[in-house]
């Protein structure tokens, strides 16, 4: 089983994905949205993490407030994973209006990471030492050349 990890630097705004093979997943197992997370489970020394969300095999979102394993359906009014909002129609109306009182019916994934979690959110509370964010290679200036890439 391999789970997804997406790592998001909040200071730069940045974000890496990174993929957890079957060994190294059993330290996340059994977390919970908002615990924290030593970076040496996943292989990233000196880090410290945030759960900040995820998402099942499915591709339903894990929300906070659902507790336990596996998919609930919850009765909605706002939040991850509920859309309340209704498009006018018509030319002269434009945008978005919030239906007051409105709740809808959807299927979340709960908020313990187990054996269906595809994806992992985590946000880094404390730095290592490693640079985990891939520099980006510099682009020509106007008025140079391009660099040459080597033909082999």
């Amino acid at each position: 089983m391999d789970i997804k990890i997406v790592i998001s630097d909040p200071k730069t705004g940045k974000s890496v994905q990174r993929e957890l093979k079957d060994d190294s997943v059993n330290p996340v197992m059994g977390l919970k949205i908002g615990d924290a997370l030593k970076g040496d489970s996943v292989g990233l020394e000196g880090f410290e993490f945030k759960i900040t969300g995820g998402s099942d095999n499915a591709g339903f979102p894990m929300r906070k407030d659902v507790p336990g394993t596996g998919r609930k359906k919850i009765l909605g009014i706002k939040g991850i994973g509920v859309n309340n909002k209704m498009k006018y129609r018509g030319k002269d109306m434009k945008g978005l209006r919030t239906m007051n009182g409105m709740r809808t019916r959807k299927t979340v994934a709960a908020n313990i990471i187990y054996a269906g979690t595809a994806q992992i959110n985590l946000m880094i509370t404390k730095s290592g030492k490693e640079n985990i964010f891939p520099e980006k290679p510099k682009e020509a200036k106007e008025g140079e050349a391009p660099a040459e890439k080597k033909a082999e």
